[in-house]
């Protein structure tokens, strides 16, 4: 079983940065999808562009993102773990209840936004209580197996296929609610069907095991330190990025044609890889690069009140019951639109940490989770 090393865990830098990179491309993609109304309406202001525009922030951003926020979940599992293993204490009990409360974040996000990830999210954490007394051995065992999306390797081989029909009809129905209903329909319809439907997308675009394996690396790369600046993980950070790299220009030159139900996650998850090790990479090796991604590090340190705030905002804008913009902008006007809500919030965050430690969310997060704890501290 895996024992904590007694080694501080002090806060890590990039990883509020890769977490900010990760919020805002969230955000931007969330605009150029309209925050998910695929309207068959003519958009009133489109631009010639706009199809290059979806195109490049569709191989740089979909699902990435949240994959980056999927592993990064992972080192603060990892971190909370060691540090109350450090202190002779179970986090399991703990986080299972932290998971409760992520869970009903979620609940009020998917009332907004029907792509909510957050329910998602805190599903996959109840998994890594259990894989966390598992020794390093064996996890790097179960990342490499879920890694090689195992199955759509199984429809694959064996010539099975899912059948995704239920997750076309609860986009039908749930993307005319958002065209024309009101707030209050819109919010009891994503209420309704708002996590089945993330689930069954999840399955069609291979997210379900691929989200695992990414929450399971992070609490590896926690457990290795390999986000600290230490030893020769910069030398390993360097050589991962180059061979992804290498990767995934080979991969960009070839067509998938059966095999892309397998090779197109894993496709996607080679450009993440490359974009975390530039990152980590870059942050380390350069003072100048370190200045610039520091914003992001505000950013990414209010990450929940952030991705909950643009739910609210993106879906007014772009809903019918708002301002009903997903009609009106094409991708290369809705995405100005993300940057204005990236920039908005960034300022919102400075703003909030002048006079506070945490975001308003994060804050209520810790008090709830560690709420007992307090409590018996104070007797």
């Amino acid at each position: 079983m895996y024992a904590t090393r007694y080694q501080p865990n002090t806060r890590i830098d990039v990883a509020d940065a890769l977490r900010g990179i990760a919020v805002a491309g969230i955000i931007l993609y969330h605009s150029v999808e309209h925050f998910n109304i695929f309207t068959q309406e003519p958009i009133v202001h489109a631009l010639s562009s706009d199809q290059q525009v979806a195109d490049v922030l569709a191989w740089l951003l979909s699902g990435k993102m949240y994959g980056i926020f999927a592993m990064l979940f992972g080192l603060s599992f990892f971190i909370m773990n060691d540090n109350q293993q450090q202190k002779g204490r179970s986090f399991s009990g703990r986080f299972a209840w932290r998971m409760c409360l992520l869970f009903g974040f979620g609940l009020i996000n998917v009332a907004f936004y029907d792509g909510d990830i957050l329910m998602l999210y805190a599903v996959y954490g109840l998994l890594l209580i259990p894989i966390s007394y598992l020794p390093s051995r064996v996890v790097w065992c179960i990342i490499a197996l879920l890694a090689l999306q195992p199955v759509e390797l199984f429809c694959l081989l064996t010539g099975s296929t899912i059948d995704h029909s239920t997750l076309w009809e609860l986009y039908g129905r749930i993307n005319s609610m958002h065209e024309h209903g009101s707030f209050l329909e819109n919010a009891i319809t994503n209420l309704r069907y708002g996590f089945e439907l993330n689930f069954r997308f999840n399955v069609f675009s291979g997210r379900l095991t691929q989200l695992l394996c990414l929450f399971i690396l992070g609490m590896q790369l926690g457990r290795q330190r390999m986000f600290y600046n230490e030893g020769r993980n910069l030398k390993i950070w360097h050589n991962l990025l180059v061979g992804s790299v290498v990767v995934v220009i080979a991969l960009s030159l070839v067509d998938f044609g059966e095999l892309a139900l397998w090779l197109a996650p894993i496709y996607n998850l080679l450009i993440l890889l490359m974009i975390v090790s530039a990152v980590v990479s870059a942050w380390y090796a350069f003072g100048g690069v370190r200045k610039v991604l520091h914003h992001l590090c505000i950013f990414g340190r209010m990450s929940l009140t952030n991705y909950l705030l643009q739910s609210v905002i993106g879906c007014f804008i772009f809903c019918g019951y708002g301002l009903a913009c997903y009609r009106l902008l094409g991708v290369t006007y809705a995405v100005m639109i993300g940057l204005g809500m990236v920039l908005c919030q960034y300022l919102f965050c400075r703003y909030w940490f002048k006079s506070h430690p945490r975001g308003p969310l994060e804050g209520i997060w810790r008090k709830l989770t560690w709420i007992n704890s307090e409590r018996n501290n104070n007797k």
